[in-house]
């Protein structure tokens, strides 16, 4: 006989538990917008639904609107984790008009979140490989704020993250610095200016930093007045007898061949006996022509004119009256005083590292080293010296508390030029080794350039961040194009379509590769780089007179 009332009371009891149940989440997910064909190593082709896209495109969420455009960012479903990848170009499917076909690359992946289905714990590079068929969504804000998340680590806001309204671009400043930066742009695009809001957010966060920028044109002057070393022809002080043989050479020797040669030779004898005679090279058993050892021009010259006076005939003595005469032209040349004045042969190499490395910074991290002043056929050498003493201090200093240096070079084209136009300077070497070594040793290069591809080839392969703003020469997108990694080719395409102050930043210093629109930099922070307004300036008359007369009596006074 059934127990009817027992029955009863076990369904009351599972009523009971069910009711008592937790209820089962399940995410909600976004739109779909396609599905994965086909996929690679790197990247992937995916296929998107034109009437979805335009049915998002109204959406209030910035990034979802942008959904399947070049440049967007899109994810799928793996598993409990989500992929991110950027669409890198589009075209239509000629046997459907609704259907779009994008090539794709991955850039990270992030967890699902188990009660909202969002994408969390980002991460750059991939574990899991969709497959065929994978549905694809948008990335939405939200999605962003969690990818962009700088969170304990040390860094910079330069901007805001295209297309949101509020994600900050951050750059993380250890990472950055760790491997080297370059900052690329043609002229007019906010070069200067986005290079001194970059330096000024680092001076910022680090008051007690040492940081050493090399000026060519004078801009930078005034954006650092307050928390920068200025320093020029008239103050700079840079002793001559810091150069090495080789700046040396490029300075006194003017012949080449044969005839440098010789003259290379006689120079070598002649300053090593220049150095020796210097109470600072006694108990030093290693002495060379390269070692920083004090020495007066005269003595060199008077040693060039006794080895001079041992030769027997005149064709002889060529070789040595070519160097006398070069050495006391540079001595007589007022130009020349900021580095070959007779006032600069005491030892101050600590003071002047101490000054132009800001050891200590006293609250101003930053030296700007305005050679504009310089004259045009020594300004390498200048160049040369200042990066190899930051260097060479790098490598001397190994076994003391570290002091990073950070080395900023505008204009770097100029200095670290390719091999169609390089004349084997001493800049370019160091410079090159720098890339190569400098951050074994705790030097950060930050290379500023307009022409990308008149660099010599490596140097920017060696920068991990690389921020570019427009190029227009075709040469130079293709030149940086080389150098980006493989992920970040679908935001490179759109460096020609860029914005002023807009960049795409690549590499280390990012969680992923970012459209940034870069912040506006108060006008007393600004570089002295803008353009003249043609239409405006032209209006102005009056005191062209006086205007003319005190730029010649400055030209004539070579002062500034």
């Amino acid at each position: 006989m059934t127990d009817i009332g027992g029955m009863r009371n076990l369904n009351m009891a599972d009523d009971h538990m069910l009711e008592s149940a937790a209820p089962v989440i399940v995410p909600v997910l976004p739109d779909e917008i396609g599905k994965v064909l086909e996929v690679a190593g790197s990247g992937s082709q995916i296929e998107l639904d034109a009437q979805m896209l335009r049915k998002l495109s109204k959406s209030d969420d910035p990034c979802i609107a942008m959904a399947g455009q070049v440049g967007s960012l899109i994810k799928m479903k793996v598993g409990h984790l989500w992929i991110v990848a950027n669409v890198r170009n589009l075209r239509l499917d000629t046997s459907d008009s609704d259907l779009i076909l994008a090539h794709i690359d991955f850039l990270g992946e992030g967890l699902e979140a188990r009660l909202t289905g969002r994408l969390t714990n980002f991460r750059r590079g991939i574990t899991r490989f969709p497959v065929p068929s994978c549905r694809v969504y948008p990335v939405s804000t939200e999605d962003m704020k969690e990818m962009y998340a700088a969170e304990d680590t040390p860094n910079i806001e330069i901007g805001t993250v295209y297309p949101t309204r509020d994600i900050r671009g951050a750059l993380f400043v250890d990472a950055m610095l760790g491997k080297h930066f370059a900052l690329l742009g043609s002229t007019g695009t906010g070069k200067s200016t986005s290079a001194a809001l970059i330096l000024h957010r680092i001076c910022d966060m680090a008051p007690e930093g040492h940081i050493v920028m090399i000026d060519p044109h004078g801009e930078y002057s005034a954006a650092f007045r307050t928390n920068g070393a200025l320093y020029d022809v008239n103050n700079l002080a840079m002793p001559y007898w810091m150069m090495n043989f080789q700046e040396h050479c490029e300075v006194f020797v003017t012949t080449t061949g044969n005839q440098g040669q010789q003259d290379r030779d006689i120079l070598s004898k002649c300053l090593l006996a220049a150095r020796a005679k210097n109470r600072a090279a006694e108990g030093i058993s290693k002495l060379t022509v390269d070692s920083p050892i004090p020495y007066l021009l005269s003595d060199l010259t008077n040693i060039i004119q006794t080895e001079m006076g041992k030769m027997d005939r005149a064709g002889e003595t060529a070789p040595y009256m070519r160097l006398k005469t070069k050495i006391d032209e540079i001595k007589a040349d007022p130009r020349y005083s900021f580095m070959f004045s007779g006032m600069l042969v005491a030892d101050s190499m600590a003071s002047f590292i101490s000054r132009v490395f800001r050891m200590p910074g006293d609250g101003k991290p930053i030296s700007i080293i305005d050679v504009s002043g310089v004259p045009s056929d020594i300004t390498q050498v200048v160049v040369a010296v200042l990066s190899r003493t930051v260097f060479d201090y790098a490598i001397w200093s190994r076994n003391e508390p570290q002091r990073p240096i950070l080395l900023v070079c505008e204009e770097a084209h100029r200095y670290v030029p390719n091999e169609q136009n390089a004349h084997g300077s001493s800049v370019g070497t160091i410079l090159g080794r720098i890339a190569k070594e400098g951050r074994k040793y705790g030097v950060s290069l930050g290379l500023i350039t307009q022409r990308p591809s008149d660099l010599a080839e490596g140097v920017l392969s060696q920068c991990g961040t690389i921020i570019a703003m427009r190029l227009n020469n075709e040469r130079d997108q293709a030149f940086v194009k080389a150098a980006m990694p493989e992920g970040a080719r679908g935001f490179l395409d759109t460096i020609p379509a860029l914005r002023n102050r807009e960049c795409i930043i690549c590499g280390e210093g990012v969680a992923i590769p970012i459209r940034v629109s870069l912040d506006n930099l108060e006008e007393e922070r600004r570089p002295a780089s803008s353009d003249p307004v043609f239409t405006h300036l032209w209006r102005e008359v009056g005191g062209e007179e006086e205007i003319v007369g005190r730029v010649i009596q400055r030209w004539r006074s070579q002062g500034r």
